[in-house]
């Protein structure tokens, strides 16, 4: 589709955004939306006519990229035939989407309760982890983002959580490998792995394991920056969890549907769950869709013992017709297979030349549709382009690399010391290289804060 300009059209939105929209995470009168106009595929445009190239997938939501005309026509075609149902009646739409997810869930996931979203997916798991152990705490990660409801943000482990943290949350935080910046002092792969389930088993056994009814881990980090689980630490955490009888929560909410190069990332490292949380691809964010996948063993204890929780939009039959219609896109289209070797053919060569070349980048890492640059002031110290959770000057260097990055037709996902490489997972091969050299343009803004 061809943007026609109507700046005129695009102040009145942006008028009336600035008069009546209050926003998420932000200071409102220190913020500056655009006024987007249409979105098509891997592109969206502003009213003046300008295309960026979206290397954010939305917040990194939108998978098979924007209006894809199967879901567009599911949606339409749903809305025709049965607009919204209550969740306590048996509705094809969301059977179907139920049997989709299950198909594709590892192990024994094959129960799927339907939420809002990502936050309210996870608000769930861990409401139902307490219910089947009778204990009341969860540990997380450090460096993790679950959320912006009340249990939610209290069991990320990033400054978003403080302003929020009433530390009566029955929430214990610990720090899980991140090699290129550790805590535990190791020197390999191997060492951060061996150490990090040491660290979490020793909290386990200070906080009292009889105490302890969860542990909440994505199974790679989004927001705090693709990280990469070194091998084993899953599998490790899998045994911990078995040895003390604690749920193991995985959140996919980020990582699901093909942002990997798999279907869920749990598949990368063979590893089952109790409970799994998903959301975003799921439909690619056509409409608000998130879930609970569960165990048999967790759902057994609801098998007569009613589960105290519920939405009503549970399972929305709109939203449950877009993930029918997103999954059976993905499968029929092979858009999984396509992320996984654009990944590795594309991508992670393209980063890898990129790091050489500038100095501002630290460390790559990732996946399928799913990598980080890791930017710094210095490669031998290590030391970050901007502080921990700098703002206004301090943040200064990241928002002159975002700025090009713009400039240049790239809308960049950015955070701390990090930006993204998420676009959708059916991006073409040309599309990524044109963002790739938009990219290369803007680290070197970046490399002009380098020492």
């Amino acid at each position: 589709m061809t943007p026609q300009p109507s700046p005129q059209a695009g102040a009145a939105v942006k008028a009336a955004d600035r008069a009546h929209v209050f926003h998420s995470w932000s200071a409102q009168e220190l913020i500056d939306p655009l006024a987007v106009a249409g979105a098509e595929g891997s592109h969206f445009w502003d009213y003046e006519g300008k295309r960026y190239l979206d290397f954010s997938s939305g917040l990194v939501y939108t998978n098979i990229g924007y209006q894809h005309p199967k879901v567009v026509a599911a949606i339409q075609e749903q809305a025709a035939r049965m607009t919204t149902f209550a969740p306590a009646f048996a509705v094809e739409a969301r059977s179907e989407a139920a049997r989709l997810i299950a198909e594709r869930t590892p192990g024994d996931l094959d129960k799927i309760f339907f939420t809002n979203g990502g936050a309210d997916a996870v608000e769930h798991a861990l409401r139902m982890a307490r219910l089947h152990t009778g204990r009341p705490k969860v540990l997380s990660a450090y460096r993790s983002y679950h959320g912006g409801t009340q249990q939610a943000v209290n069991v990320t482990g990033d400054p978003r959580r403080w302003a929020s943290d009433s530390g009566t949350a029955g929430v214990v935080h610990f720090w899980a490998p991140f090699l290129y910046r550790s805590r535990f002092y190791a020197e390999t792969e191997e060492q951060e792995c061996a150490r990090a389930l040491e660290h979490l088993e020793t909290t386990i056994a200070f906080e009292g394991p009889e105490t302890v009814a969860a542990i909440i881990l994505e199974t790679i980090p989004g927001t705090a920056g693709i990280i990469m689980p070194p091998a084993g630490y899953l599998a490790g955490v899998r045994e911990i969890c078995d040895k003390y009888g604690i749920v193991f929560v995985l959140d996919e909410v980020m990582a699901g549907f093909g942002r990997t190069g798999t279907w869920f990332a749990a598949d990368l490292y063979d590893v089952v769950p109790d409970l799994m949380t998903f959301a975003k691809g799921v439909n690619s964010g056509y409409v608000p869709l998130g879930g609970v996948a569960i165990s048999a063993e967790i759902a057994a204890t609801f098998a007569e013992r009613p589960y105290p929780g519920g939405l009503t939009y549970s399972g929305h039959p709109l939203a449950c017709a877009a993930a029918v219609a997103t999954i059976n896109v993905m499968a029929e289209e092979g858009v999984v297979e396509h992320a996984a070797r654009l990944g590795a053919e594309v991508v992670e060569p393209a980063l890898r030349e990129l790091a050489e070349r500038h100095p501002s980048v630290g460390e790559v890492r990732g996946t399928g549709m799913f990598w980080a640059l890791e930017l710094v002031r210095n490669r031998e110290t290590r030391e970050p382009l901007v502080p921990y959770n700098a703002t206004g000057q301090a943040a200064t260097p990241m928002s002159a690399f975002a700025a090009s990055a713009k400039a240049h037709g790239l809308w960049p996902f950015v955070n701390m010391n990090r930006t993204h490489v998420v676009p959708p997972c059916n991006v073409s091969e040309a599309e990524l290289k044109e963002g790739l050299a938009a990219l290369d343009t803007a680290l070197s803004v970046a490399d002009e804060y380098t020492q």
